[in-house]
């Protein structure tokens, strides 16, 4: 993009408003619904979550920060896990303190110490961009520079984003951020570089529990689609109607 009608677009656009529809955690989706939610191309990415196995090591954030070349330092990054806590007397708390990159070591939920008799419950649940088969970020980029491919995947073209952070406030999952060096707008492509070379994604790849899986919904045979459409999965934030496509497996009725 010259610089003339980067400037023009970066001056002439009102940042759209975010989206104000209530926020609910999750919807268990029937083995129909599941199996119609793309109806065209024979490839289509999608992700499991067994919130289950996750154990909040972090190493999943690590990879994809050394997979995707984003600095150590950042306090942002494509994959992230939250860290749950639910206490005796109901009380809720959710951090992810950098990430997560350093896992989850003490009991010390948003820094305070709490004894091990005054918890309920607590999880983990890993997050990342949900791919959406309607993706309203795609639909707020006043540049084009969102967009998804027919296999499923949004992308973001570094070369056309202007920095309106447009496609950041709408985003029901809070999936994009800035990138610290290259000031553009960065998100998860479930590592498209590799899974187009018929690899695994860099946090599938570092995860010793298998949490996390890719696979094809479209492929009757694929354990990924087995699973989806068989066992009790759910999605988040469904009432925004934006069709996510990272489903999870064992997921508590606290998550947003």
């Amino acid at each position: 993009m010259n610089p003339s009608r980067r400037n023009f677009l970066k001056t002439g656009l009102i940042t759209l408003a975010g989206l104000s529809v209530p926020l609910g955690a999750l919807e268990f989706l029937t083995p129909k619904a599941a199996a119609t939610t793309v109806k065209d191309s024979s490839l289509r990415w999608v992700f499991l979550v067994d919130a289950t196995k996750c154990i909040g090591c972090g190493m999943c954030v690590k990879a994809c920060l050394n997979e995707n070349e984003l600095p150590t330092s950042s306090h942002y990054s494509r994959t992230w896990v939250e860290r749950y806590v639910v206490t005796q007397d109901g009380q809720m708390i959710v951090d992810s303190p950098m990430q997560a990159r350093a896992g989850y070591i003490r009991n010390d939920p948003r820094g305070k110490e709490i004894p091990k008799e005054n918890i309920a419950k607590g999880f983990f649940v890993p997050k990342l961009c949900n791919q959406c088969d309607l993706p309203v970020c795609v639909d707020v980029c006043p540049a084009g520079a969102t967009y998804k491919t027919p296999d499923g995947v949004v992308h973001v073209d570094r070369k056309w984003c202007i920095g309106c952070a447009a496609c950041i406030s709408n985003c029901p999952y809070g999936a994009r951020f800035f990138h610290p060096t290259l000031h553009v707008v960065e998100k998860c492509n479930f590592c498209y570089h590799r899974i187009t070379k018929g690899l695994q994604t860099a946090c599938v790849d570092s995860c010793a529990f298998g949490a996390r899986k890719i696979g094809n919904i479209k492929d009757p045979n694929d354990p990924v689609t087995k699973t989806i459409l068989t066992e009790r999965v759910a999605v988040l934030k469904p009432e925004y109607g934006s069709k996510p496509q990272i489903f999870y497996l064992g997921l508590s009725q606290e998550v947003k």
